[in-house]
């Protein structure tokens, strides 16, 4: 090879790589991606200790953020810490959410929570190697002061004086990992696993797989397909007999829509079931465990006697003639579960409903982006939200639970998952009024009003 041939190749390859670079910058500018020159193993996290933690707690420029499942920040012992529940003021990022969102997304996340870059931010969950994984991410996007507090939840829970919280109803919102152990664990006790199909979730979903052993509710079982409220209390109280269900089974709810299991909660718990549940995160939530699933249609044994003289709880559900004294009444709170378009007049929500408004000096309380979703009240795995986030959120709109709190919607079904929220937190003074919008706009003299206005 002469070396005019040579210096043409050498010159063509320098080219080629200078092109490529190129390329590969002009790729990652047009991509907004930014590559690291740091792995994980470069990044450093310094540990905070007990006492240390004890110290700052509660300081403005702190935050504390647990990466545990939402059910442990809820209450549950999961690990068999000591105590059940997190760090007081501790917010809630489960390092299993990574897996599910996008980077932008988690730090829109982490900013709705108040975890902001420019605090000091210490995450603990059970155990170190997952609080240091979690402290080197937050660094990689962006967070300078980031600490990881490597004894976690086993430590803190350990001694009884150091502060904790957890939602005040906790076992009513259960795991997976219980549910599965109610299941297979050989007992006695009278309980029924039961999967809620509504609306948007059909039969033949059920048909195809299930939790072993659980049976069918679907709406047609509650409502009147006339009016959309609930039906008869006699009428409710046959169909649960012959499914096997009295005032003393114990009732484990699922499905695909919180609302819809909240819904069959709420007219349970108001009839008289004592002891009722819901599968926090719902079927999604047992498939990502990956549990066993069965098509088998189990068999039911009809029960004769409820137990008790129904409805136990008639409080549960409020009249339209109660709305109407509620809305005089100081002390009491109509809140409109409803999206903001429909709140204001927009849109009334639904084709087969004309009239576009709100009950007169209801309070909006949040809801979601149409009368089939709630996102407000969820998480991105559709676990609930943080329990603390829901009463700050009501709170701002005057929603609190020294008050009488009734929830409404378009025809009762957002509601009753507010109803629930607002049970799980240990509100006392709440009910829904299940006629809600569709039966509101049928009396000319109930007072309605459209339009912005500050509460």
């Amino acid at each position: 090879m002469n070396k005019k041939v040579l210096l043409i190749a050498i010159t063509a390859l320098v080219v080629l790589g200078i092109s490529t670079i190129a390329m590969a910058g002009l790729l990652d500018w047009i991509t907004g991606s930014k590559k690291s020159t740091k792995t994980n193993n470069d990044i450093k996290v310094s540990d905070i200790t007990t006492g240390r933690l004890l110290s700052i707690l509660g300081k403005n420029e702190v935050i504390l953020v647990d990466i545990r499942d939402m059910n442990a920040y809820n209450g549950w012992r999961l690990k068999g810490e000591a105590r059940g529940g997190h760090i007081a003021g501790a917010v809630d990022f489960p390092l299993s959410w990574l897996k599910l969102m996008e980077r932008k997304d988690v730090l829109k996340t982490l900013k709705s929570k108040g975890v902001s870059q420019n605090k000091r931010v210490v995450v603990y969950g059970y155990n170190k190697e997952n609080s240091i994984q979690m402290a080197k991410y937050l660094k990689r996007i962006g967070y300078k002061n980031v600490l990881a507090y490597k004894s976690g939840i086993m430590e803190w829970s350990d001694t009884n004086t150091l502060p904790m919280q957890r939602l005040e109803n906790y076992k009513k919102l259960v795991h997976p990992a219980w549910v599965k152990e109610l299941i297979s664990s050989d007992n006695s006790k009278d309980f029924k696993i039961v999967e809620v199909n509504n609306h948007w979730t059909k039969e033949h979903e059920y048909n195809k797989e299930h939790i072993p052993g659980a049976l069918l509710i679907g709406d047609k079982f509650l409502e009147d397909e006339t009016t959309e409220n609930f039906r008869s209390d006699d009428y409710l109280v046959k169909e649960l007999l012959s499914r096997g269900i009295t005032s003393d089974t114990m009732v484990v709810l699922y499905g695909d829509k919180r609302m819809a299991t909240s819904r069959v909660a709420l007219v349970l718990m108001y009839l008289g079931v004592k002891d009722v549940r819901l599968l926090n995160g719902g079927y999604q939530a047992w498939k990502t465990a990956e549990y066993k699933v069965e098509k088998e249609i189990p068999k039911v044994n009809s029960a004769k006697d409820f137990g008790v003289n129904y409805p136990v709880h008639p409080e549960y559900i409020m009249e339209k003639k109660e709305i109407k004294g509620l809305l005089a009444d100081e002390d009491g709170v109509s809140v409109s579960v409803r999206s903001w378009p429909e709140y204001i007049g927009k849109t009334s929500g639904y084709s087969f409903i004309d009239e576009k408004g709100r009950i007169a000096s209801s309070v909006w309380g949040h809801a979601g982006t149409d009368p089939y979703h709630m996102e407000h009240f969820k998480n991105v795995d559709l676990t609930m939200r943080n329990y603390h986030e829901i009463a700050e959120m009501w709170e701002k709109m005057g929603i609190t639970p020294n008050k009488r709190v009734e929830f409404h919607c378009g025809t009762g079904w957002r509601a009753s998952e507010t109803w629930f929220a607002a049970y799980l937190m240990g509100w006392d003074k709440i009910s829904m009024y299940d006629g809600g919008w569709f039966e509101w706009i049928k009396d000319d003299s109930a007072p309605i009003i459209r339009g912005f206005e500050r509460h």
